[in-house]
């Protein structure tokens, strides 16, 4: 069982719980006693702990929730709890949550450091690059949070061993920093102690810039109260921007005002920071504002109300607040990895929610965004608390439970996933090496069977079983002989699936032999053979539409006899392939029965078996079809389906082919679209999958879209290939590969409701034959390298360069660029293309690109 726990105060957590029943029925726990669970040494790390449930509160779909007792106690795979430091729950909760083996959203050591303001206020300057309030800060001992000698713009420490007899040392610093030029802007600061007990106490003064003496009074006044480890902050009051505002309905005179944004940041899919939501707070300018003090509001609201009119520019200040806040917490996470497991609590805890306040202040006429400091819960309450009153004036409900229960509860399943033992099928080429990173990184235990004894995977997964299974045609046989060979070596895995082309038919049979889950060998063997699959659907006469709309006319060739007789029910233009072929291969637009004849003579003669091209499905033979051609634009969806429900959809386009090969040669994502065209293609992709008795699987569906809407190509009943899985990962977070392996396992892999687009991507096919001399003796693929350590460009290794060859070539490297809009990623990626050579007038990538718009 998937169990998800909140331990501590449901006030925070419950639209989480709610919205996690609904999506998850009873995968949400909520404990609120430490009476209801308890820590057993753990199995499978040692020195860590398992935390077991005895009773919770469970949720279910439509908000109900159930007080439940667990015989035998549910065992964690995520904690999550209110982990306030000094708050009434902070004893018990980090108690229990301290060293488990499941992943902790946080802990009490971690949600101290994040209520330091000076440890934060350093991090978010030195490493995320953050303007903040010019800060002077007095650290009594050695301050074991922060670096030895830390640096950061805006922030000067001084470490005293002593308070006492410090007098001089404290008012020298103090003139300095008063009038240094770090202070000119301003007229006011403040002093405050600063750590983790100081959290809420409002222990504070104000002093005007001008008062250098009783600046220093009330530092070393501060001082003397501390303990080890915290510190006494001296910082601008930095005030909000003054804007030209619209004239006052009163004559009364107005008061000085200002604006505190609170942002909530959650780790997603891949570990990166999403911004949540944003709420903002208004109080007068001669004190802080601070959390609970007023009821919040919204940004754009707020920034009309500062003066700033034009949508555009509250438009880009949201953009700008977006990448702040998630600067802000990858600069977090990243220090946070290099604590040592005693100081985050645990190996397994880390920060997964985290609040970052800023101010608006005008900088050299220019606002700016200004990072104040950071929280582990408050800005949690306030963004909640915003998103109750949306409810309560008939807002529409806001996306804030719904982007928090999916990040806790794809984190519990990717800890679920952990130490599970994978058949896996074939190893496929180098397009497919990913795959053996992402099994370490998600703590897989693959065992491979490999046709090619000597495969660079050998050395990469648990077991490496070499059986070679090339010649598909025996496949019942192979799969008998993969299941005895599975049981000698004593193996019981939890799944099995492939990733590879040629194998998805064996998997099947072997899924099937081994009692474990995976879609029907027959369902696989329709998809696999093309003909096969559009002569099925279109006996598939039910629906509205019925499957039989999306099929084409097409007939299988064996022999030139067959060709004769396919001319005259299959219209010409018309499209010849391979039967069971891959990565476009051999596929030809035919325009009339002789070139027909001709193509597939060349093709019968030069494709005989997997020896003449491998991973391009000659182990099933070398039968061709002919099948009428499709006009419209092409894309490929890329589906996940459990138990015949569609979990997620991603659709992407390609460019235009080079006639008459169908080659790709270029692709975007997202999809240049709109969303009900998209909608039909996703719809067709499924009810072309379910047909065919696909019905468990993450799926890749090729389509065509014309004027009359989607026409199916073929179904490839497996992970999509080349790049998309990788593409996908970056625009929208989930791993497609994650989701294969959870449906493997009989889980629902949990993915976005409403999947929005983090960037937009745009690539090229790189060709052996049009871009070898170009890559390797100009200097072009060292360049590309350098570019992608960078993170200018996205590589993804294809196939060698001696893959194919002539009409038979493979595209062996796909190069992308990524940026905010579409238009921008064709514009750089055209410039590379150009810069490198990769455009040529027999490439022209501006004409490949130009259907992305």
């Amino acid at each position: 069982d998937m169990t998800v726990c909140i331990l501590g105060s449901p006030t925070a957590f419950l639209p989480v719980l709610l919205e996690g029943g609904t999506r998850c029925p009873g995968a949400m726990v909520l404990c609120l006693s430490p009476a209801w669970a308890s820590r057993v040494p753990s199995e499978t790390s040692p020195g860590a702990w398992s935390l077991l449930l005895s009773r919770g509160v469970s949720f279910e779909t439509g908000g109900h929730s159930t007080l439940e007792t667990f015989v035998p106690p549910r065992r964690a795979n995520y904690v999550m709890g209110t982990f306030t430091a000094g708050g009434p729950e902070g004893g018990w909760v980090g108690e229990l949550a301290r060293d488990l083996d499941c992943p902790t959203g946080g802990s009490v050591p971690l949600a101290r450091r994040l209520e330091d303001p000076l440890v934060t206020r350093w991090v978010l300057a030195a490493r995320a690059g953050l303007p903040v309030p010019p800060t002077l800060a007095f650290v009594l001992g050695s301050g074991g949070d922060l670096p030895a000698d830390p640096v950061a713009p805006g922030v000067r420490l001084v470490r005293l061993e002593d308070p006492q007899g410090q007098e001089s040392l404290v008012q020298e610093e103090v003139g300095a920093f008063l009038g240094g030029t770090a202070m000119e802007p301003y007229s006011q600061v403040m002093v405050r102690p600063a750590g983790w007990r100081w959290r809420g106490t409002g222990t504070r003064s104000t002093h005007g810039k001008e008062e250098g003496a009783a600046v220093a009074q009330a530092v070393g006044a501060r001082l003397r109260g501390l303990r080890e480890e915290e510190s006494v902050l001296l910082e601008a009051l930095v005030p909000t921007a003054r804007l030209p505002a619209p004239p006052p309905r009163s004559p009364a005179p107005r008061l000085p005002m200002a604006l505190r944004i609170c942002t909530l940041v959650c780790r997603s899919w891949g570990d990166r920071p999403q911004l949540c939501q944003v709420a903002c707070g208004v109080g007068r300018a001669e004190a802080p504002v601070r959390h609970g003090a007023a009821l919040p509001q919204g940004l754009d609201s707020s920034l009309q109300q500062w003066g700033v009119v034009a949508p555009g520019q509250r438009q880009a200040l949201a953009t700008r607040l977006r990448g702040a806040a998630e600067a802000a917490m990858a600069a977090l996470l990243a220090a946070e990895a290099e604590l040592s497991p005693q100081q985050r609590g645990g190996a397994r805890a880390r920060t997964d929610l985290l609040g970052v306040d800023f101010l608006l202040a005008c900088v050299d006429d220019t606002l700016e965004l200004v990072a104040l400091s950071t929280n582990s819960q408050r800005c949690l309450e306030t963004c909640l608390l915003a998103e109750a009153m949306g409810r309560a004036v008939g807002e529409p409900p806001g996306d804030l439970p719904r982007l928090l229960a999916e990040a806790l509860l794809h984190r519990a399943q990717c800890h679920l996933v952990e130490g599970k033992d994978i058949l896996l099928i074939g190893a496929g080429g180098v397009s497919k090496s990913f795959v053996w990173d992402a099994a370490r990184d998600y703590g897989l235990r693959i065992h491979l069977v490999e046709s090619d004894p000597e495969h660079f995977a050998a050395g990469l997964v648990q077991t490496f079983l070499p059986y070679d299974s090339r010649e598909h045609r025996r496949d019942e046989e192979h799969a008998e002989r993969v299941t005895e060979l599975v049981r000698a070596q004593g193996l019981r895995p939890h799944a099995c699936l492939s990733y590879w082309d040629d194998c998805v038919v064996l998997a099947a049979l072997v899924c099937q032999h081994l009692g474990l889950r995976g879609s029907p060998p027959a369902a696989i063997r329709v998809a696999k053979q093309k003909s096969r699959t559009h002569q099925h659907l279109q006996r598939c006469r039910r629906g509205r539409p019925p499957p039989a709309a999306f099929a084409v006319p097409c007939r299988r060739l064996l022999s030139h006899g067959d060709v004769e007789r396919a001319a005259g029910a299959v219209p010409f233009p018309a499209v010849a392939k391979l039967e069971f072929g891959a990565g476009g291969v051999g596929v030809r637009l035919v325009e009339s029965t002789g070139q027909c004849h001709a193509h597939a003579a060349r093709l019968w003669r030069d494709l005989r078996d997997d020896d003449d091209h491998p991973g391009i499905g000659l182990g099933w033979g070398n039968a061709m079809l002919l099948m009428e051609y499709v006009p419209g634009t092409e894309h490929d969806v890329d589906l996940v389906v459990f138990e015949g429900r569609l979990l997620g959809a991603w659709v992407s386009d390609n460019g235009p082919t080079r006639l008459p090969a169908f080659l790709e040669t270029a692709a975007c994502l997202p999809s240049c679209l709109p969303a009900d065209r998209q909608a039909q293609l996703v719809r067709a992709a499924l009810q072309c999958c379910l047909a065919c008795g696909l019905r468990d699987g993450v799926f890749n569906v090729e389509l065509k879209l014309g004027p009359g809407g989607p026409r199916l190509l073929e179904i490839n009943p497996r992970m999509g290939g080349f790049y998309l899985r990788d593409w996908i990962r970056e625009v929208y977070g989930p791993d497609l590969l994650l989701a294969a392996v959870l449906v493997a396992l009989g889980l629902a892999p949990v993915l976005p409701a409403r999947p929005a687009p983090r960037a937009h991507l745009a690539g090229v096919m790189c060709l052996g034959s049009e871009h070898g001399p170009t890559r390797g003796g100009g200097g072009g693929l060292a360049t590309l390298r350098a570019l992608e350590n960078r993170g200018l460009v996205r590589l993804n290794r294809l196939f060698e360069e001696t893959a194919g060859a002539g009409e038979y070539e493979e595209p062996c490297l796909s190069v992308a660029c990524g940026a905010a809009t579409r238009a921008e990623a064709c514009l750089r990626l055209l410039g590379l293309c150009q810069a490198l050579g990769i455009d040529s007038p027999r490439y022209p990538v501006e004409h490949f690109l130009s259907h992305f718009k």
